[in-house]
């Protein structure tokens, strides 16, 4: 069984996509064949400046191996090292109907608001069919606002299958991951780049605490009872501490006569605990100028002899030479 899973490179990860995605993704490899990549080509339609591209694809692979990604275990790989994936994007392509890529989100939602869209973003969800084609991937987990893409790859896997009539690709499932808790931004609201609400997962204390110290409350008095479920701060604590921790902090807000302020110290002093020992590794691993780099060209040839088998069944299976590995 094999889970594949990109990640866009599009800026520094906060708490909602540990919370919301990567800490389950990582989870999967210790039961799965797990490949992963720093998904750059995707982040090309919307990053556009090389230099800050080059940095967040290092900071996402060097962020994933200091949470816990094992590459002795996993494949994690950089989407543009692996060429057989945009080949295989053109040979999906000469079968992807247009109208089965106008139906898709991205394109539509950026029509609806009056935004020019680009080729690159109408065609992102066959390249995306390919990323997940390419490898036999049989799982991708996903979130719910995301299951129409492997319902648009499966889609082109049938044709491309039936229209040749061979078995190329295997058909991947979505797998849905579970709901996680709420990750609330600093003013309340879904934390979010777009937002500007977010809190970045490796924020050293002093920023962490400052970051924390912002979030939105509202004017209830000290010496006030106050709702704990009400409250961001008490809503972002129970994503780090124990449930004796939680219930803990719910008794003080009920029982009135503390701030605000308390409350943000206890998540600080939580979430700080949390993250302390992986900022930890990620300092240790930053400070070897070639790991990264090694680990990501390493699963980049794993990843390309997967590549290359499959795209030498679709490339024969469509009238092309196989090429040699």
């Amino acid at each position: 069984m094999r889970v594949l899973s990109g990640i866009q490179p599009t800026g520094r990860f906060h708490w909602g996509n540990y919370f919301g995605a990567i800490r389950q993704y990582i989870a999967l490899q210790n039961n799965e064949q797990a490949f992963y990549f720093i998904a750059d080509l995707h982040a090309l339609t919307t990053v556009r400046d090389a230099n800050a591209l080059r940095g967040f694809t290092r900071d996402a692979a060097l962020d994933l191996l200091a949470l816990g990604l094992d590459p002795a275990q996993a494949t994690l790989f950089r989407q543009s090292d692996v060429p057989e994936v945009t080949e295989l994007m053109w040979l999906l392509m000469t079968l992807t109907p247009m109208s089965l890529l106008e139906k898709c989100h991205a394109y539509k939602d950026k029509l609806a608001k009056g935004l020019p869209a680009d080729a690159g973003l109408f065609s992102y969800p066959v390249l995306m069919a390919a990323d997940i084609l390419l490898y036999d991937s049989n799982v991708v987990p996903v979130g719910v606002d995301q299951v129409q893409h492997i319902e648009v790859t499966r889609d082109i896997a049938v044709k491309f299958n039936l229209t040749f009539q061979r078995d190329v690709f295997v058909l991947p499932e979505a797998r849905v991951l579970s709901e996680t808790a709420k990750v609330v931004g600093t003013d309340g609201e879904k934390m979010s780049k777009s937002y500007g609400n977010t809190i970045e997962l490796f924020e050293d204390a002093k920023k962490l605490r400052k970051k924390i110290m912002s979030i939105k409350t509202d004017s209830t008095p000290v010496e006030a009872a106050k709702n704990p479920e009400a409250c961001a701060v008490f809503t972002l604590y129970k994503l780090f501490a124990s449930e004796a921790q939680q219930a803990s902090l719910a008794n003080r807000y009920r029982g009135g006569g503390m701030g605000y302020g308390e409350a943000k110290q206890a998540l600080f002093e939580v979430a700080d605990a949390f993250i302390g020992p992986a900022r930890e590794r990620r300092e240790r691993l930053a400070a070897d100028a070639n790991y990264i780099d090694d680990v990501l060209q390493e699963g980049a040839l794993r990843a390309r002899v997967k590549g290359q088998e499959v795209l030498n069944r679709a490339r024969e299976a469509c009238g092309l030479i196989k090429r040699g590995n």
